[in-house]
């Protein structure tokens, strides 16, 4: 049987090489082609938006795909193994050579090329396995891993047709080895990405060993291709069916069927299935390859040149954009010093609001930097209240901090100055907060400025971004220290003969009125206690209250080192009684006596002897009084008086006053100092275009 099943195979052991010739010269004008712009379009990966007509070899795993890979090719080149061998998509393109005049082959007829080497040629094709199993692991490791990189190999034969194929990994259920636990999932999806296209040919291994309507190649290829219309069929393994089995219901297509049909392979019993012989053979499947191949190419081709030609001319038109090649030194010096003077006038005119491409429904460019300066900058800082953030306590415990272990005769200068600098230096935070603002604005100008010309060199365009950004980022730096320095002049000199500053007796004479008028408004309230007072002290200036009678011819007498003087108090309310200021202020018996001179001398009488009594005992005596530790932290007393409310009210229109006129000079220099040191280029062109960078790539 072996003898018949092989006796139309060659005796150079190819079995592509009894191909008629002309089969053989079908696709040799337009394969070759379609190859040439699949390794176009592979330099592009996933930019191609183009889909090229090409074979796509499905099947599970051990299903026999590289065997029949492997017989088209008529070597053994395929990496081998029990496990998954395909762990990488390998785009398979055959390229037929002619052969001799004589007909004859040469030792060196044959050869494979694999992308990644390009312009290497590979005679040994246990060399070519060899660097298959190497990328792969290269790419996925040696445990199993699966990837979607394609590897790309061209065979070069007398003995091969003219095909494109691809092998795709083997779908497998159990994950082995590093295979994530989803790898039949994820293998489904990559064969998906290739057979979903309708320019791709599926071509659906099943083993004859198996059930035909289960075959995991033909559902696949139903997915993509519900109709059939361009799947074919190959049945694999005819040799190991069990004996008493016929697989002509297979090739007939009666079990699953195509519309391109089945070719059976690897068939030791030939001899039952004559009538079936132009489905069976390697032979047959090379040539029915190339034919659907050919025909499918040509019935894509008017949609796929018309959809390249479109391609092309959007393509040219913008390379056209960019101007004509300079190979020149001198020629390309000057177009980019053209494309740095025009870059740096597009920033400039932006900036300046002279841009011919002037938006109309938003700010832009350099009116977005005057919103910032005014809408965001002054606003802020004119809404802050420079005595917000300070209570009347804290005014109250800086002025008694600042005079010290006395009262202090008049408002000190010390707590004013303390917490005036306090309110200055909330001013620098805003402030470096503008300056970052100014520079993010001039950053995105700078990137707006990218015209056509600068995109025809997509990595000086980088360079010249990284560029503006450190020259922008070398002006950032010294406009935020001179706006720190600005802070710190306010801060180191409290200039109050600045003819916009309320001065100090303006300031208290404005407190004193408004302390009056606080007063007058609560006035009506306490009015008639006050009368009631008035009209008492009117009585007891006219009676005579329990025999107290006021002795106005009475000479104010000096009070004797011995004896104890009235209070305050008392020679107060004497006066209230009497109206005289001339009354005496000894003891209550200046103020009570009965209007006799007998009373007031018995009464000193007394106190003489209560006193010389006290002096001579000399018996020890024990005083119960002590005094109270002072506590860690001191704050003033809760009541506050009436010179305290005024000298708080005097410090607060000083700190406004004063407030108010570092603010406004803030407000003028910072925006002078941000536009003075963040370069606007045409300034420093000279030190912008002598940057090492530029130099670089002039």
């Amino acid at each position: 049987m072996a003898e018949q099943a092989h006796s139309n195979i060659p005796t150079d052991g190819n079995p592509n090489s009894n191909i008629s010739p002309p089969s053989a010269s079908l696709g040799q004008s337009v394969i070759p082609i379609v190859n040439r712009l699949q390794d176009i379009f592979a330099q592009l990966g996933s930019a191609s938006t183009i889909d090229l007509p090409q074979v796509a070899v499905v099947g599970s795993q051990s299903s026999g795909k590289s065997s029949v890979l492997e017989a088209l090719v008529g070597r053994d080149f395929l990496p081998r193994g029990a496990d998954i061998c395909t762990r990488r998509p390998l785009v398979l393109q055959l390229v037929q050579l002619p052969r001799g005049e004589d007909g004859s082959l040469s030792e060196t007829a044959e050869w494979g090329e694999f992308l990644h080497l390009s312009g290497r040629r590979i005679f040994d094709f246990n060399a070519i396995r060899r660097e298959i199993q190497a990328e792969t692991e290269k790419e996925v490791g040696l445990n199993k891993g699966v990837s979607d990189k394609q590897i790309r190999l061209k065979i070069f034969s007398p003995n091969v047709l003219n095909i494109t194929l691809v092998d795709l990994p083997g779908i497998t259920r159990v994950p082995v080895g590093d295979q994530p636990s989803d790898i039949e999932a994820r293998i489904r999806t990559m064969i998906l990405s290739y057979i979903k296209h309708e320019t791709c040919i599926i071509l659906a291994v099943s083993p004859a060993n198996s059930d035909l309507s289960n075959s995991d190649a033909l559902q696949m290829a139903r997915m993509a291709d519900p109709d059939g219309s361009r799947t074919i069929g190959v049945i694999t393994k005819l040799d190991i069916m069990d004996r008493g089995t016929d697989a002509r219901n297979f090739l007939l297509g009666n079990v699953v069927p195509l519309r391109l049909g089945y070719i059976g392979i690897v068939n030791r019993s030939q001899e039952v299935y004559h009538s079936l012989a132009d489905r069976c053979g390697v032979p047959q499947l090379a040539k029915k390859l190339n034919q659907i191949l050919v025909q499918h190419i040509k019935a894509i081709l008017p949609e796929l040149k018309a959809r390249i030609n479109s391609q092309m001319v959007s393509v040219v038109k913008e390379l056209s954009s960019y101007g004509e090649t300079i190979d020149s030194k001198a020629g390309q010096g000057a177009l980019l010093l053209i494309i740095l003077t025009r870059y740096t006038e597009a920033f400039n005119s932006i900036v300046d609001g002279k841009s011919e491409d002037m938006a109309t429904t938003e700010l832009y460019g350099g009116a977005r930097i005057h919103y910032i300066f005014q809408s965001i900058f002054v606003k802020c800082l004119e809404e802050v209240d420079p005595c917000g953030d300070i209570t009347d306590e804290d005014i109250r415990t800086a002025i008694q901090n600042a005079t010290g272990p006395k009262n202090a005769l008049f408002v000190p200068e010390v707590p004013f100055e303390v917490l005036v600098r306090r309110q200055i230096i909330r001013l620098l935070d805003p402030s470096l907060q503008c300056a970052r603002f100014i520079y993010e604005e001039l950053v995105k100008i700078a990137h707006q400025c990218e015209s056509i010309e600068l995109q025809r060199f997509p990595v000086l365009c980088r360079r010249l971004e990284e560029v503006v950004g450190i020259f922008l980022q070398e002006g950032l730096a010294p406009a935020e220290t001179m706006i720190e320095n600005l802070i710190c002049m306010e801060m180191d000199y409290i200039n109050t003969s600045h003819p916009s500053f309320i001065g100090g007796s303006k300031a208290v004479e404005a407190a004193l009125q408004q302390h009056r008028s606080a007063k007058e408004t609560s006035e009506p309230d306490k009015a008639p206690g006050t009368e009631k007072v008035q009209k008492s002290r009117s009585l007891l200036a006219k009676k005579n209250i329990s025999g107290v009678a006021v002795d106005q011819e009475r000479p104010t007498q000096p009070v004797a080192h011995h004896e104890k003087p009235v209070s305050s108090a008392c020679h107060v309310s004497c006066h209230l009684m009497t109206g005289n200021t001339s009354v005496s202020s000894w003891g209550i018996s200046s103020i009570f006596g009965g209007g006799g001179s007998h009373a007031s001398s018995a009464k000193e009488t007394s106190v003489y002897k209560s006193y010389n009594e006290s002096t001579y005992n000399t018996e020890p005596t024990f005083s119960n009084i002590r005094l109270n530790e002072p506590p860690a932290i001191l704050r003033p007393s809760e009541a506050q008086t009436d010179d305290e409310l005024v000298e708080i009210t005097v410090t607060k229109l000083l700190l406004r006053s004063y407030y108010n006129i570092v603010r406004k000079n803030i407000q003028d220099t910072v925006p002078k100092a941000i536009m003075h040191f963040l370069p606007v280029i045409h300034k420093n062109w000279d030190s912008f275009c002598s940057s090492e960078e530029i130099q670089f790539w002039a």
